[in-house]
C-alpha cells in the first residue's frame, strides 16, 4: 500500500504501522489513524486508534492491533 499523498493528511495502520491510502484509512476507522503531514514528535508515547486520544504505555502494549506508538 502506497503513502497517501491527498489532502493534506495520511493514514497509518495500527495493526502493521505502514502508512495506507485514505480511501483504506477511512473503511477502517477502528485500526487506523489519520496524521498530519509533518506532524510532531510526541516522544514515543501510544495513541489509541479507536479514540484518537493517547494512551498508557501498558495498555499500549496489550492492544498492538488498536494502539500506534507514536515517535
Amino acid at each position: 500500500m502506497a503513502k497517501g499523498k491527498g489532502g493534506g493528511s495520511n493514514f497509518r495502520s495500527a495493526i502493521s504501522g505502514r502508512f495506507v491510502t485514505a480511501k483504506h484509512g477511512l473503511a477502517s476507522p477502528r485500526t487506523t489513524v489519520r496524521e498530519a503531514k509533518d506532524g510532531g514528535s510526541t516522544g514515543g508515547t501510544y495513541r489509541s486508534a479507536i479514540s484518537g486520544r493517547f494512551v498508557t504505555t501498558k495498555h499500549g502494549k496489550a492492544n498492538p492491533r488498536t494502539a500506534i506508538k507514536d515517535s
